[in-house]
């Protein structure tokens, strides 16, 4: 495999990572309502968020888009 294939590779582990990590949170405040308790505005960490699933998941699109078969 390139170094690039492999930089390619680790952005968009990278990206899914923090997708992954950020549905965990949501699932939690959603469920727990222990975790919710440490957090004064739920829907403010809720769409904070949803914020970097979005970002993230932007980020795995356009490398599908422009990367995938160069």
């Amino acid at each position: 495999m390139s170094q690039r294939q492999q930089i390619l590779d680790a952005l968009k582990d990278h990206a899914e990572g923090n997708i992954s990590k950020a549905r965990a949170n949501v699932e939690i405040f959603l469920s727990n309502a222990v975790g919710v308790a440490t957090h004064g505005d739920l829907l403010a960490e809720i769409t904070k968020q949803l914020k970097i699933m979005s970002d993230n998941t932007e980020i795995v699109e356009v490398l599908d888009k422009h990367f995938k078969n160069d």
